[in-house]
């Protein structure tokens, strides 16, 4: 025990860093911490004003002696003859009181860790997530039935749908079907949508690819020569008997 506390001492005082609470405030009901740069008690302790600096020199000697690796391998060594002496229950002392190699110590670290006791920092791997497979669902053999109203009524309703499909089959569909159509309804329009932002940029790119560019010598002496693309033409707003192009309904291929 008292190797292992002395190998211990050395190595958390001089080799780990760790957080010390700097202030704390509430605001309202939530409590906000600030924390100190995370720091050894070797580095607090050279950068404390009231210690000595005969006690500071002392300090430095002795963290310039240590080899971290070599503490935890006395610290290893330590623990294994104290789990052997509680095995045996002290009928006979470990074969080997001294710490191993720590070359070989280091070497071994990677391999051994898996091994070892669960630490306080250690993180289950993150399993990957296993992909659920579709079930079948009431609507699959009505898809195109539904696509066909879709496209000649844009504006119909998942109750209307419903209750179209409880007359055409009773004993499956009614108005608690209400919701998966809905859900159905939600896909196929957004799948439309996007159809329809596609053939839109489509069609930008290749009108802005024919669009006649700038003659050359357009500007000469400060004055700029008119526009020599066509004349823009008059929008007109679509009266009662004709229908704008935002309201025709979307075919779903």
């Amino acid at each position: 025990m008292a190797r292992l506390y002395a190998a211990a001492r050395l190595h958390v005082n001089f080799f780990q860093p760790s957080f010390k609470l700097r202030e704390k405030r509430r605001e309202g009901a939530k409590v906000i911490k600030r924390y100190h740069v995370p720091a050894t008690p070797y580095e607090r302790a050279l950068a404390h004003p009231k210690l000595s600096k005969a006690i500071k020199r002392r300090l430095r000697e002795t963290y310039r002696s240590l080899d971290p690796v070599a503490l935890l391998a006395e610290i290893r060594a330590a623990q294994n003859e104290l789990g052997e002496r509680i095995g045996k229950r002290g009928l006979a002392a470990a074969a080997d009181p001294f710490p191993a190699d720590p070359l070989g110590f280091a070497r071994s670290l990677g391999t051994t860790a898996k091994t070892a006791e669960v630490r306080a920092t250690h993180r289950r791997p993150k399993r990957r997530y296993k992909k659920r497979i579709r079930m079948p669902s009431k609507l699959d053999p009505h898809l195109a039935t539904i696509e066909s109203w879709l496209a000649t009524e844009p504006q119909i309703t998942a109750l209307a749908i419903a209750r179209r499909l409880a007359a055409i089959d009773p004993a499956t569909f009614g108005d608690k079907q209400h919701s998966i159509v809905q859900r159905l309804l939600r896909s196929l329009r957004r799948k439309a949508a996007e159809t329809v932002i596609v053939a839109m940029a489509a069609q930008a790119s290749i009108a802005a690819a024919m669009r006649p560019g700038p003659v050359d010598g357009a500007s000469c002496d400060g004055h700029s020569a008119p526009p020599t693309g066509p004349p823009a033409q008059q929008v007109s707003t679509p009266g009662r008997g004709q229908r704008s192009a935002y309201a025709q309904p979307i075919t779903l291929g």
